[in-house]
């Protein structure tokens, strides 16, 4: 493919020399509401590139990615600093962030490395479910936020609506900062100017860039009582009751202090401004990247993440500080072709350098094939990412983000520390991918690649779990949906060179006895050579589910030798691992070891492993055997406006609804008892049935006899 030809980056942001000079936002938003765009948008007027990039184009500093290119959205968290000048210069990290539900786990490492959340909103689509729970993540958190209200100049945007929505979703304290103001209606509505509500200052747009004016006079009301609105929501947020008594005595506050009350609510976390931004015509972003520095606030402002040492022990008073002890953090790691895995790392504490030892802690250590849950490992050198370019530094201190090369082991999550002081930061969760796709390699050649490949793909994804099973043998890749899987398909073929074909996902089903039944099991071969005899009785009876094989010996009078009972046993186990019927590992039997004859010179342990096969497979020809499907538990967590819409789905699916129960706000946990076959591909379905509000857990519950009529049809869909 060739490169498309994107802005040049004409500035450069250098790792910042202080935390009171870095402000990380991330910015959220469910797709297609112009995150990346914004960010173009600050970049160029931040003199960062010589024009904006373009998504359409695959022009984009952030979204650099091939498959981001060729789908036009992200994929990836990209980090894309910006140097806002000032008195004191301050460095901000955009942390821009897929939209699509599928690349959750992104996102997740967007909200752990930030300090604040910018909400990037259309006026033209309103907002739904998926950014009203994003938002409930951020609170939990206690991450400061606010809201930029994107694409204000379109024919159909309505700025104040949104305001509503956002408020009706996200509470009173969700106001506006500034007003757009416009002229013209439908085709020809366009943006005037930007009038900021508490300084009262108009941004005129109509002539081009911002040029302060006197405000439209037919405004003039609605300022008035949106500003009214704004000051009394930032005073009592200040908690000032005599700045209040002031306001409500008629007296004229200074706007400066307002503006800095409004910015110490934010930074608490208890107040979030609008701000209204056209990207195509550049209103309010001069504004907005103003903002951002002033109203987010400093990594030194904020709580460091719980830490312990590996061994669980707390780790109290630790602080951004520069000259604290190292603690940082792997938010995403990603392989690079030329200089292979990089680690993209947040520092918390301490000052981070290049080609020092630094001691890594992470609580999956041991599932990867370590033997200690900590290992040291030598850093490469750091560097300042700026979408695909990097440019190295001699440090980074506490608050900052960087890239790391060479730490080989360094998993997303993991902890970096000083080897002598040794700490683990806790553990962000991500949820269990859910969507599978079995795959296999296209050429011999493809397979002696795939293996690596696959490691290599879940190492920098934490929201891909690959998985063998062991009854199907099938390599499975378990995803968060279908844009995951694309994904994951696309980088196995274009990164790694890997060709690979997708099957259909094979459910481990079983065999048992349905009813009681007895085999004869006769192993005589006495012609030419060493001989073979073994002759073995035995009585087969069902048992409840999960009992596995319970094998009972009476044997009297002596008619099958003590040292080959085991052999029938042997042999009975090694039968039941390749099935009776259809293929499937029978299982949950009790097999009773009743009668048999031996000889003095041919019998043998080989021959009575045989002899307890043949009793198996001769049991199973005068019964009855029914299959079992595995069913699991599903814990599925809706709002409540799609609850019965969801249940009918799931009792479509043989599904039973076994309780439910409110989850505040307005959402539903319902609980049901659903068979595996039915639930192939409902990380898909369940996103459809609940308009993006469902999500669902799933855990292995038992297996159950699978109807016959649904038995026979799908041996023959097997076996074609």
């Amino acid at each position: 493919m060739a490169e498309k030809s994107g802005p040049a980056i004409t500035g450069r942001a250098p790792a910042a020399d202080r935390p009171a000079n870095i402000r990380n936002v991330v910015l959220v938003g469910h797709s297609g509401t112009g995150k990346t765009t914004l960010v173009e948008a600050l970049l160029h007027a931040a003199g960062s590139t010589n024009r904006a990039g373009r998504v359409e184009d695959g022009s984009t500093v952030s979204d650099y990615d091939e498959a981001e290119i060729r789908q036009r959205r992200s994929i990836n968290l990209t980090v894309v600093p910006v140097m806002v000048d000032g008195a004191d210069p301050v460095k901000v990290n955009l942390l821009d962030t897929p939209g699509y539900a599928d690349f959750v786990g992104d996102l997740r490492a967007g909200l752990r490395a930030a300090d604040a959340a910018l909400f990037v909103l259309s006026a033209t689509d309103g907002i739904d479910e998926r950014t009203r729970m994003l938002w409930e993540e951020c609170a939990a958190l206690d991450m400061p936020r606010a809201v930029a209200v994107t694409r204000v100049d379109h024919p159909r945007a309505d700025f104040l609506e949104t305001v509503r929505q956002c408020q009706e979703a996200f509470g009173a304290n969700v106001l506006p900062a500034y007003l757009p103001v416009t002229a013209g209606e439908g085709e020809h509505r366009t943006v005037r100017g930007l009038m900021g509500l508490l300084t009262r200052r108009y941004h005129d747009y109509s002539t081009g860039g911002p040029v302060e004016a006197a405000a439209p006079e037919e405004v003039a009301d609605l300022v008035a009582s949106m500003r009214a609105a704004l000051i009394e929501g930032v005073i009592q947020e200040s908690e000032d009751e005599t700045l209040m008594d002031r306001y409500m005595a008629g007296e004229e506050l200074d706007p400066a202090m307002l503006v800095a009350d409004l910015e110490t609510a934010v930074a608490r976390g208890t107040f979030y401004p609008v701000l209204a931004v056209s990207t195509t015509t550049g209103v309010g972003v001069a504004e907005l990247l103003t903002e951002l520095p002033r109203a987010c606030p400093g990594p030194q402002e904020r709580p460091v993440p719980p830490v312990t040492t590996p061994d669980g022990a707390p780790v109290p008073d630790l602080s951004c500080d520069p000259d604290g002890p190292l603690l940082a953090e792997v938010v995403k790691t990603v392989s690079d072709p030329y200089v292979g895995r990089v680690s993209l790392v947040r520092v918390f504490s301490g000052t981070l350098r290049p080609d020092t030892v630094v001691h890594v802690s992470g609580h999956g250590l041991v599932d990867r094939g370590h033997e200690d849950h900590d290992v040291a490992e030598r850093a490469g050198g750091l560097a300042v990412p700026l979408g695909k370019e990097t440019h190295p530094v001699g440090q980074v201190v506490a608050g900052d983000i960087c890239a790391v090369a060479k730490l080989g082991r360094a998993e997303t999550g993991d902890t970096l520390s000083d080897p002598d002081r040794p700490l683990l930061m806790r553990p962000w969760t991500f949820p269990d991918p859910l969507l599978p796709v079995a795959v296999r390699a296209a050429s011999k050649s493809d397979e002696d690649k795939l293996a690596q490949a696959v490691a290599r793909l879940a190492a920098e994804d934490v929201t891909l779990r690959v998985e063998v099973n062991p009854e199907t043998h099938q390599m499975v890749l378990w995803c968060m949906g279908e844009a995951h899987q694309d994904v994951a398909l696309d980088r196995l073929a274009n990164r790694y060179g890997v060709n690979v074909l997708t099957d259909e996902m094979r459910i481990p089903l079983r065999e048992t006895f349905a009813v009681p039944a007895q085999g004869m099991g006769r192993n005589v071969k006495q012609s030419g050579g060493h001989g073979e005899y073994g002759i073995c009785r035995i009585r087969v009876e069902p048992l409840p589910s999960g009992s596995g094989l319970e094998f009972v010996d009476q044997i009297v009078g002596g008619v099958v030798p003590r040292q080959y009972i085991p052999s029938v046993e042997k042999g009975v186990r090694a039968q039941m691992e390749h099935g009776v019927a259809s293929g499937y590992p029978l299982v949950d039997i009790r097999v009773t070891l009743y009668d048999g004859k031996a000889h003095s010179v041919d019998s043998s342990d080989m021959a009575f492993q045989k002899a307890g096969r043949l009793a198996l497979r001769d049991a199973a020809e005068h019964a009855r055997v029914a299959m079992l499907e595995p069913v699991d538990e599903l814990s599925v967590l809706v709002a409540d406006a799609h609850m019965g819409a969801v249940m009918s789905d799931l009792s479509a699916r043989r599904g039973r609804v076994v309780g439910s129960e409110p989850v505040p706000p307005g959402r539903t946990l319902i609980r049901a008892e659903v068979p595996q076959l039915e639930i192939v591909r409902y990380a898909i379905d369940l996103r459809s049935v609940s308009h993006g509000t469902g999500t669902f857990s799933r855990r292995y519950l038992r297996h159950e006899p699978l109807p016959e009529h649904l038995a026979k049809r799908h041996l023959a869909e097997q076996h074609g």
